[in-house]
C-alpha cells in the first residue's frame, strides 16, 4: 500500500516521512519494504518477533480505557535509528537473522479475544511500518469490538494517517526532543513531519497523548522543555496528557547517568504553567505525578502504583464527584485488580 511507481522500475514510498526512493532490489529505510521489479512488497506481514498481555497504563495510555488490558504485539524493524532506543534487539535487528512467527490476521484477532483484552496495541517495534497487517487487523478488530491503538514515533504521512484513521481509536506519540539537531544525530529523523502528524491525528478524531524521554545533557534544557509544552497547548489543547519519562541507560547512550528526577519535576511544573492539565512522570516510581489531579479543584482522581490503577473515583459521567469537572477520559474503567488468571 501507498507507493508509486516512477521510471526505471523505480518506486516512491509513501507511508512514512522517509518519502524512500527505492531502485529495484532495493529495500527502504526501514529495511522491511522491498522494491521487486518496480513493485513495493512488504516483508514483514503477519511477521510478529513479540507479544504480551500488557495493562494500558504501559503504553503509557492513561485516559483511554483506564485499567484494561491491551493485547501488545509487535515485528521487526524502525524508520528510526535511535541511540537509546530499549528495543533495539528487533527494531533495529535484520529480518533475516531474527526469531518470528507468522500470525494471520484472523488468528491474531482470535489471540485477543481469548485473552479478554480490551484492546490491541501495536507497539514494541515501529507500528507504521508495519501497516498493511495494522491495517488489516484494526478493520478485524473493530468489528469485533476491540480497538486499536498506535504507540508510536509519529513518523507517518498524511496519507498513512488518513488511511488508518478509521480503524485507529488511540496512539501515544513520542515526541523524542524538540530541537531538529536531537532528530537528525540521535534518531537519524525530522521533528517537522512528527509534529504535522501529531496535530493531524488529533484533528481526525484519534485519542492522543504526548511522551517525550528526557535525557540529561541531550534534550532536558528548561527552555526547550516549555516550548514544547507551548506546542502541545496550542495545538493539542490543554486537555492532552503529557507524559515526562526518565531516561535510563540504553544501547548506544549506555555512558550517560540516569535523568536526575529534579529535572523530571521541573518539567512537569514548566509544563503545568503553560496551561497543560495532565502532566505525567514516568519511570519515577512513588511520584505523585503518576495520579490524575483534577485541574480545577485538585482533588486526587485516579491513584497509580506500577501500571497498575489502585484508586479510581471519577463519575460515570466522566466528572469530577467534588466540583463537577469535566475530565478527558475515553471509554469505561475496568478493574483489573479482581480479574483473577481464571477469569
Amino acid at each position: 500500500m501507498l507507493y508509486e511507481k516512477l521510471e526505471d522500475n523505480e518506486v516512491h514510498c509513501s507511508l512514512c516521512a522517509h518519502s524512500c526512493k527505492i531502485s529495484s532490489g532495493k529495500r527502504g529505510f526501514c529495511k522491511v519494504r522491498e522494491n521487486r521489479g518496480g513493485n513495493l512488497y512488504t516483508l514483514i506481514y503477519g511477521t510478529v518477533s513479540s507479544e504480551a498481555i500488557d495493562p494500558i497504563e504501559k503504553k503509557p495510555l492513561y485516559h483511554y480505557y483506564p485499567g484494561s488490558y491491551a493485547y501488545s504485539v509487535g515485528s521487526i524493524g524502525c524508520n528510526f535509528r535511535c541511540k537509546h532506543c530499549q528495543n533495539w534487539s528487533i527494531s533495529q535487528a535484520c529480518l533475516e537473522d531474527s526469531f518470528t512467527v507468522d500470525i494471520p490476521p484472523e488468528a491474531l484477532i482470535q489471540r485477543a479475544l481469548i485473552t479478554k483484552s480490551r484492546l490491541i496495541a501495536w507497539t514494541y517495534n515501529e507500528p507504521t511500518i508495519w501497516h498493511e497487517y495494522t491495517y488489516e487487523c484494526s478493520k478485524l478488530a473493530k468489528n469485533v469490538g476491540l480497538t486499536a491503538v498506535y504507540v508510536t514515533n509519529g513518523y507517518m504521512t498524511p496519507e498513512a494517517l488518513l488511511h488508518i484513521a478509521p480503524y485507529l481509536d488511540a496512539a501515544n506519540i513520542d515526541i523524542k526532543a524538540f530541537n531538529e539537531n536531537f532528530y537528525h544525530d540521535v534518531a537519524s529523523a525530522k521533528l517537522g513531519p512528527v509534529l504535522e502528524a501529531s496535530a493531524f491525528a488529533k484533528k481526525l478524531g484519534i485519542h492522543i497523548e504526548i511522551t517525550t524521554l528526557i535525557i540529561p545533557g541531550i534534550n532536558d534544557s528548561l527552555e526547550e522543555l516549555r516550548e514544547l509544552s507551548q506546542w502541545v497547548y496550542k495545538n493539542m489543547g490543554p486537555e492532552t496528557p503529557l507524559h515526562f519519562t526518565r531516561f535510563h541507560p540504553q544501547y548506544q547512550m549506555q555512558d550517560l547517568s540516569p535523568t536526575p528526577v529534579q529535572t523530571m519535576q521541573e518539567a512537569c511544573q514548566i509544563a503545568n504553567e503553560e496551561g497543560l492539565n495532565y502532566v505525567y512522570l514516568g519511570n519515577v516510581p512513588g511520584s505523585e505525578r503518576n495520579n490524575t489531579f483534577c485541574p480545577n479543584c485538585g482533588k486526587m482522581l485516579i491513584s497509580r502504583g506500577l501500571f497498575a490503577i489502585e484508586k479510581y473515583e471519577i463519575t460515570p459521567e466522566k466528572t469530577c464527584p467534588i466540583c463537577g469537572e469535566n475530565i478527558p477520559i475515553v471509554g469505561e474503567y475496568a478493574d483489573s485488580r479482581h480479574v483473577s488468571c481464571e477469569d
